[in-house]
């Protein structure tokens, strides 16, 4: 009778064990509650001011971001061959700057680092790694911009009615990425870097590389390879420097479109090892989305993880109180609604792989200017 009391109390002592040991496990696994800062941010609060109102700008907006229960900032470094920190490689922004290349006497970068350290609030910085401008105006180029050095080369193309854009199959713009990236990994204490969804601008830009190989590989298996190779030795070159900083990735949310159009092998990275540590996918979508509806697309997203990525989203805050205009059957859904983001998080949750999100953006998140936006932020912060 004593043996199997003492049997009983040992099977209750490590069942308890077992299952303390896993709360604590999952209660380190903190949710990762992201915002975006763009350069569209910095346009509105930077532009036209000094040094001094832009540090105290900053210092706003990290207070903010804690405010509105935000522990990572996913910060826009490089937006157009360009750079919001000190770099030997591409000029200062014009975005806050009065022009390209301008010297000034701050680190946009290094104060964000500063202050979001101050709070325990991570920071990644966000690159666009092909993107050289909106436009096809080359005038507002520094002379000292790389994209300007190789204007009239087959590694800048001039797109028309798009923009201006890094080749993907040029090895020089692929060794000019991983130089970049290298610059800010070494200098800068940044949690990770975080590529967005702007791979392939078009499919006539590397035409003459693929020339060399046309006879041996297929045009989409060819740019599918380009940008995989950039992405594998981002990913190496990273973990080389420092094993802690995590590199991820932000495609578009329709798994279709990152094949189709912008030759992303969305799939092959969250299969295999050695391409990221997380996905965030853009689903800016309602439940009733005509044709990338939320629940269904973040399910499928899911799936799909094989190695150890994480799964993030990202969410579009910004489409609160507006009319969607591409969901045809859901196009109102954001009007009529002022708490998806928070059923879509709490949906997120319950999902196998998922690891937290990124609201989209940080403008949307503290000036709320409609109604709906506003009670969508409200119902956003009831779900801690």
């Amino acid at each position: 009778m004593k043996k199997k009391i003492f049997l009983l109390a040992v099977i209750s002592i490590t069942a308890f064990l077992f299952f303390y040991n896993n709360r604590k496990v999952e209660a380190e696994i903190e949710e990762v509650r992201g915002v975006f800062i763009s350069y569209l941010e910095y346009q509105e609060y930077f532009k036209g001011k000094n040094e001094l109102e832009i540090e105290k700008e900053i210092k706003k907006m990290i207070n903010n971001v804690e405010k509105y229960n935000i522990n990572t900032i996913y910060l826009q470094v490089r937006m157009f061959s360009d750079s919001i920190y000190k770099s030997k490689i591409f000029p200062f922004t014009d975005t806050i700057a009065d022009y390209q290349g301008q010297k000034l006497d701050i680190d946009i970068l290094d104060l964000f680092i500063k202050y979001a350290k101050a709070k325990n609030i991570k920071l990644y910085a966000w690159v666009n790694p092909y993107r050289i401008s909106n436009t096809t105006n080359t005038d507002r180029l520094s002379k000292d911009n790389p994209a300007y050095i190789y204007l009239n080369t087959n590694h800048v193309h001039i797109i028309e009615d798009k923009g201006i854009y890094y080749n993907p199959a040029s090895n020089l713009v692929k060794n000019l990425v991983i130089a970049g990236i290298v610059e800010i990994v070494s200098n800068y204490d940044v949690d990770g870097i975080l590529f967005d969804d702007y791979f392939y601008p078009d499919d006539t830009i590397d035409l003459e590389n693929y020339k060399e190989v046309e006879n041996t590989i297929s045009i989409k298996d060819y740019r599918l390879a380009q940008v995989n190779e950039l992405i594998s030795t981002i990913y190496k070159t990273i973990k080389s420097i420092n094993s802690d900083i995590e590199f991820g990735i932000s495609p578009d949310g329709n798994i279709v479109n990152n094949y189709e159009l912008y030759y992303a092998d969305v799939k092959k990275w969250i299969k295999e090892d050695g391409y990221v540590d997380f996905i965030m996918p853009q689903l800016y979508y309602g439940f009733d989305h005509g044709v990338t509806p939320f629940i269904k697309t973040i399910n499928e997203w899911n799936s799909l993880i094989e190695n150890n990525s994480k799964l993030l989203i990202a969410l579009a805050l910004y489409k609160s109180g507006n009319i969607d205009k591409y969901a045809k059957t859901g196009e109102n859904e954001w009007l009529d609604n002022s708490n998806i983001i928070s059923r879509e998080i709490e949906y997120a949750r319950s999902i196998s792989n998922y690891n937290g999100y990124s609201l989209f953006r940080y403008g949307y998140l503290v000036e709320q200017d409609n109604s709906n936006l506003k009670e969508e932020v409200d119902n956003y912060l009831k779900i801690f």
